[in-house]
């Protein structure tokens, strides 16, 4: 591939791939949520919402907003006016990367990403729930299961809250770029 790859807060221009790299992830689900939705959740918290670029083409994207702990956004409504919550805990929403892009580090890049900016927040953890048999994919990147926590139908049956600790070590921040390797 060789292109340069970049990670930026996600803009208004976006949307329309975001919602089509969504669309095509989670319609086959049956877990898509349609542009509102997604806005919503980024609205909640944009300074944690990022896409990736690779060249002129949006890659990937990842969306993440503070959430309590064992509580995770309803995927039948928007996310409304919402108190400011204190650092603590910040649920990631969605990350999705283009198929023809795929295994090929982008989520790993856009998680590290996010976990800077959970760092830079003071949050302690990141949460999400594994949908679509992702499970081992988190695992494999230090999400644990928690059992007891179990996310409301609408995430579909195999569906697992997990979370990490985003570590209390300071961390450089990521590159704004990085060379892809083919």
């Amino acid at each position: 591939m060789g292109e340069t790859v970049r990670v930026r807060p996600l803009a208004d221009r976006d949307w329309d791939a975001v919602v089509a790299l969504e669309r095509d992830a989670y319609t086959g689900l049956g877990l898509s949520e349609g542009r509102a939705a997604l806005q919503s959740r980024a609205a909640a918290s944009p300074d944690t919402c990022f896409v990736a670029d690779v060249g002129a083409r949006t890659a990937g994207y990842v969306l993440a907003l503070p959430y309590p702990p064992h509580r995770y956004p309803d995927l039948t409504r928007a996310e409304g006016a919402a108190p400011a919550l204190p650092p603590g805990n910040l649920h990631l929403h969605d990350i999705v990367v283009a198929p023809g892009l795929r295994r090929r580090g982008l989520a790993r890049h856009l998680l590290r990403h996010l976990t800077t900016a959970a760092r830079a927040r003071g949050d302690e953890r990141i949460s999400l729930v594994a949908v679509g048999g992702t499970e081992r994919f988190w695992s494999a990147r230090g999400f644990v299961a928690e059992p007891g926590v179990v996310p409301v139908g609408e995430y579909g049956g195999d569906a697992v809250y997990m979370s990490k600790s985003v570590g209390v070590r300071p961390a450089p921040s990521p590159p704004s770029t990085l060379r892809e390797v083919s």
